[in-house]
């Protein structure tokens, strides 16, 4: 081959080499990776991969919340929020993939989604039950009254933020319920410390402990048999052998106890 025909040639095969980049860049911008897969990588009697249009997938989706396929729901949520994240269906995809996560116990993930609904739509007409669930999802985080608090203290700042935004809403009974049930738990964690100190015969450092429950939550329901255990470690006689008599049921209460109208109250999970 002359050296004529060579250059020729391998012209020819930088151009095709270019064009086929140029139409792997146009179809990775119109459709991107998966689509490209359909096309070069297509083998016979397999169906080609066409997306589903934002409504559609959010029809699909809300058809499986409704049913209590969480999971299945969080998927087409979250298909719409990678592929379709400024259509008008991005807004209900955020709400009910939080709603998704939280049902399917993931709280943190629920959070997340939550507060991005919350920055974005600041003045949508679901606030007041956005608000409700990011304390829901606190609340629902309550661990046993030995280990962290954590749950208990964000739930009831969450709640109050609620109530002060929305003090009318349909959640207000249930949010001051609410309230005085995590606010009753964190009095049983501080009653613990104290059963602690006792079983240790740290005494003083129990009558302290005390001192503090009763001044912070003067109104709670272990108030005054904390009171009662207080004056009898100011008299020097502690409780001995009937110890655990005095350290009874001291976990997170029903919420439903606490709330003024139980008729009105919103179906949530306990």
């Amino acid at each position: 081959m002359s050296s004529f025909n060579q250059f020729i040639h391998r012209s020819s095969l930088i151009r095709s080499s270019m064009n086929l980049a140029i139409i792997g860049v146009l179809l990775f911008s119109l459709g991107g990776c998966a689509q490209i897969t359909s096309l070069f990588d297509r083998n016979d009697g397999d169906e080609k991969d066409v997306r589903l249009s934002a409504q559609t997938l959010a029809g699909k989706g809300m058809d499986e919340f409704s049913n209590g396929n969480y999971h299945k729901a969080r998927k087409k949520f979250d298909e719409i929020l990678d592929y379709y994240p400024f259509s008008p269906e991005a807004m209900l995809a955020k709400l009910k993939a939080a709603d998704s996560n939280y049902y399917l116990g993931n709280y943190q993930e629920a959070l997340m989604l939550y507060h991005e609904f919350e920055e974005r739509y600041p003045t949508n007409e679901a606030m007041p039950y956005v608000m409700y669930q990011i304390a829901m999802s606190h609340y629902q985080q309550i661990d046993r009254i030995d280990r962290d608090t954590s749950g208990a203290e964000n739930a009831i700042r969450e709640f109050s933020k609620l109530l002060r935004a929305f003090p009318h809403s349909p959640y207000t009974n249930e949010a001051n319920a609410r309230i005085r049930a995590a606010n009753e738990f964190m009095v049983n964690h501080e009653y613990f410390v104290v059963e602690f100190y006792l079983r240790t015969e740290k005494y003083e450092e129990a009558q302290v402990r005390l001192k503090y429950l009763t001044n912070t939550y003067p109104d709670a329901t272990i108030t005054p048999k904390a009171k009662k255990l207080l004056k009898r470690l100011e008299a020097g006689d502690p409780p001995g052998f009937n110890l655990s008599s005095w350290f009874k049921d001291t976990i997170l209460p029903d919420w439903t106890l606490f709330n003024s109208d139980k008729d009105e109250a919103i179906t949530a999970p306990p």
